[in-house]
């Protein structure tokens, strides 16, 4: 029991320390609405059940030996993330007229799939996690008791602090929206989150 508290109040610092996760959420709630950040966050607990299974699997620690590899993500990673960042600030620019043609072209499907793919590719790209399923979640697996059980239990933690912690973000930037009841805020918090963006991404690229 010790061990599992131990494990959940790690995992719940790394869930609510500042990271691309948090900067996502923060963008996608202020600029797109609640539902849409509500697909980010699946896409965020989906993949922490892929970093999961990588780590029980022991396929990250093939990953992380080769430092080729490992250069590739983080590439992959940063890259990704610039992207956003500059798709935000880009966006944030855009007209009413528009975005709702853009509405009209994408359709509300492709769009649905979109915001989950972003909140996937940002976790799974995410060294900081990929890290931590190396180092700090083998230490909670006993080789001699060893259980799938057990283990996928821990992600299940890990992912679910994810989802009621990123939930709480978006409720409340919801209501703070609805107090302000200005679209400005909004897209000027959207240019800001994609500069933040744009920031962790050249951190993760300088990051040893």
């Amino acid at each position: 029991m010790n061990e599992v508290l131990t494990f959940s109040l790690i995992a719940l610092l790394l869930v609510v320390s500042p990271g691309p996760n948090g900067v996502l959420i923060l963008k996608t709630a202020s600029s797109k609405g609640r539902n849409p950040s509500i697909l980010n966050i699946l896409g965020l607990t989906t993949a922490t059940f892929f970093h999961g299974a990588l780590s029980i699997f022991g396929l990250s620690a093939l990953l992380m030996q080769s430092a080729e590899l490992f250069l590739i993500i983080k590439i992959l990673g940063a890259g990704y993330l610039f992207y956003i960042g500059v798709k935000a600030i880009i966006s944030s620019y855009k007209t009413a007229n528009n975005d709702a043609e853009t509405k009209k072209i994408a359709g509300p499907n492709r769009k649905g799939v979109g915001y989950f793919n972003e909140g996937f590719i940002t976790q799974i790209l995410n060294p900081k996690v990929s890290i931590f399923y190396l180092a700090a979640f083998p230490q909670f697996i006993s080789p001699g008791n060893f259980s799938y059980v057990t283990a996928f239990s821990l992600v299940s933690i890990h992912a679910s602090i994810i989802f009621v912690w990123f939930i709480g973000v978006t409720y409340a930037i919801e209501v703070i929206k609805l107090s302000v009841k200005n679209s400005k805020i909004g897209n000027w918090v959207q240019r800001l989150s994609g500069s933040v963006m744009i920031y962790f991404s050249s951190m993760i690229l300088t990051q040893k």
